[in-house]
């Protein structure tokens, strides 16, 4: 959200917001920012200028990625050095501490990929790498290749991963994150939104940015089903819906941390709600019957 949907200031609410609430892990990519505002890594500058303002480089876990920004495309030995140097500017810091290759490249060999942030890591630039949009079968062969000497090894991977979006991660994608031990990081964990409850069936319209895709891609019975259940099970605990649609995250095998996107300090104090919030087991089945 930061430099898209909101400035440096409100930005700054919400991450000031975020640590005072106990949060520590902040998820960027180079390709993040909105053209008018700052365009491609405006993320990035932002979170950099609030880390230098608050001075607590040591008290958080940034990640970035680099390979799918329009001006750094692909995950070539000198696109990943072109990227850590950016996003290190841009950050003012002196390391990352998850690194992400932010899709696949096909048109790469892995061994050059995984080495080069080999590299990154010898050379403390990063402290780990990870994977974000594999296919099952190119992350079980890049899990092989970095085996190898000389060569990273992915600790997690970003997968598209919610109630709503559930087929491509809980097969083979899943499988391979538990017989290699990586964590799931999720990204888009309320559906673009869809899943705050936010959205009705007869409106009112939302403004936002992504509000034409999300009523495309949920706009259905399967989609108002879930956002039911979800209602339900908020108004037993006495939670926002967001939560506990993360919450159902949490509880998913693999699932380390999911990741979502505030624009208010409001918005933020629903969804850290879900780090204390505890499903029953038939709260679960019912979701996962809803969105099955």
């Amino acid at each position: 959200m930061f430099g898209w949907s909101i400035d440096e200031q409100r930005s700054f609410e919400v991450l000031d917001g975020y640590v005072a609430a106990g949060g520590n892990f902040i998820d960027t990519a180079d390709s993040y920012g909105r053209r008018g505002s700052g365009g491609a890594g405006e993320s990035e500058r932002i979170i950099g200028r609030w880390i230098a303002a608050r001075g607590n480089r040591e008290e958080l876990v940034i990640a970035t990625k680099v390979g799918m920004s329009a001006e750094l495309p692909g995950l070539s030995r000198a696109t990943i050095r072109r990227g850590i140097e950016g996003s290190l500017e841009r950050l003012g810091i002196e390391t990352v501490d998850l690194y992400y290759a932010h899709r696949d490249d096909p048109d790469t060999p892995l061994r050059e990929t995984l080495g080069a942030f080999a590299g990154l890591i010898d050379e403390g630039r990063i402290r780990y790498a990870a994977a974000s949009n594999y296919s099952a079968e190119r992350l079980e062969e890049a899990m092989r290749v970095g085996q190898e000497p000389g060569m990273a090894s992915y600790v997690a991977l970003q997968p598209h991963y919610n109630l709503m979006e559930r087929r491509e991660y809980e097969g083979e994608l899943r499988s391979v994150c538990e017989r290699y031990g990586l964590a799931c990081i999720p990204y888009f964990g309320l559906a673009r939104g869809f899943l705050t409850g936010k959205y009705r069936r007869d409106g009112p319209e939302i403004d936002s940015p992504r509000a034409a895709g999300v009523r495309a891609s949920y706009f259905n019975e399967r989609g108002f089903a879930v956002l039911g259940a979800l209602q339900e099970i908020a108004a037993a605990h006495g939670t926002a819906v967001a939560a506990v649609a993360l919450a159902w995250l949490l509880a998913q095998p693999t699932v380390l941390a999911p990741i979502a996107s505030a624009t208010s300090t409001e918005q933020l104090a629903e969804l850290v709600a879900c780090v204390d919030l505890q499903l029953t087991p038939a709260e679960l089945e019912r979701l996962d019957a809803a969105s099955a």
